[in-house]
């Protein structure tokens, strides 16, 4: 029995400076703290490194981003308040466009030429137009020189011409003259643009020159431009407007309700 037990016990482990040490099972104390205190430590770097790498570059990325987003935002309204003129809504038409080609070495470039008539539909109109290598970017140069050159056209009851006139320009020449209600726009081609962009609700014209688009709508806006109301003549005159209206046979009653009823 005695021998069986002392087999049973394990031999004690002698170390390369020959002393001896019992083995031990269990890790120990200082294994214990020495673990602990490191895992603690990796608990407690991971959130701060996650916080302070990811998250950095997370929040710079987030600033750079709400930077270029307000540049963006900025630049939006900006054009915003350019495309809309001011606040007003603008008729924008298409008037004609060409397509040009140069041969070069390498073969064929195509350019495009947009003609664009622009109005606010209350006595306001104008023309632009602009030359690029793409459709669009052609129609936007038209656009942009259109609402440069916009000049007024006083208009009868808001709804025709105050009287006839014509227009010349080159080898175009037409003829517009005011209509009673009802009658509609009588126009073709480049002139109708004109006209729906003006607001401009009955009139009557006639083309007689060319048909070429660029001096037709030259030709019109001369003859818009020629366009007076009693309102400014009595003004440079230095008389009422009954005045003037009274000249043609009418009683001075119905001289004063028309004058009354003229709006530029």
């Amino acid at each position: 029995m005695m021998a069986d037990e002392n087999n049973n016990q394990e031999a004690p482990v002698v170390d390369g400076a020959g002393s001896t040490s019992a083995p031990s099972t269990e890790p120990t104390v200082a294994g214990e703290t020495q673990s602990q205190t490191s895992g603690d430590a990796v608990e407690q770097r991971t959130p701060r490194e996650a916080r302070g790498s990811r998250g950095g570059r997370g929040g710079g990325g987030g600033g750079r981003g709400g930077d270029r987003g307000g540049r963006g935002r900025r630049d939006e309204r900006g054009r915003g308040r350019g495309d809309d003129d001011g606040g007003e809504e603008l008729i924008e038409k298409l008037v004609h466009i060409n397509r040009v080609s140069k041969t070069v070495k390498g073969g064929k470039r195509f350019g495009f030429a947009a003609l664009v008539v622009v109005g606010d539909g209350k006595g306001r109109v104008g023309f632009g137009h602009g030359k690029a290598r793409e459709v669009p970017e052609a129609i936007t140069k038209a656009t942009a020189a259109a609402k440069k050159k916009m000049i007024r056209v006083p208009l009868k009851e808001g709804r025709t011409l105050h009287h006839d006139g014509k227009g010349h320009f080159g080898a175009g020449l037409v003829n517009v003259r005011s209509a009673p209600a009802g009658t509609g726009i009588i126009a073709g081609g480049p002139m109708r643009a004109v006209f729906e962009s003006l607001g401009v609700a009955d009139v009557v014209t006639k083309s007689i020159g060319t048909s070429n688009p660029y001096n037709m709508i030259r030709a019109t806006f001369d003859a818009l431009g020629s366009q007076t109301s009693p309102k400014s003549v009595a003004q440079r005159r230095g008389k009422k407007v009954a005045d003037l209206l009274g000249r043609g046979g009418a009683s001075e009653a119905e001289a004063e309700v028309a004058a009354e009823a003229i709006a530029e």
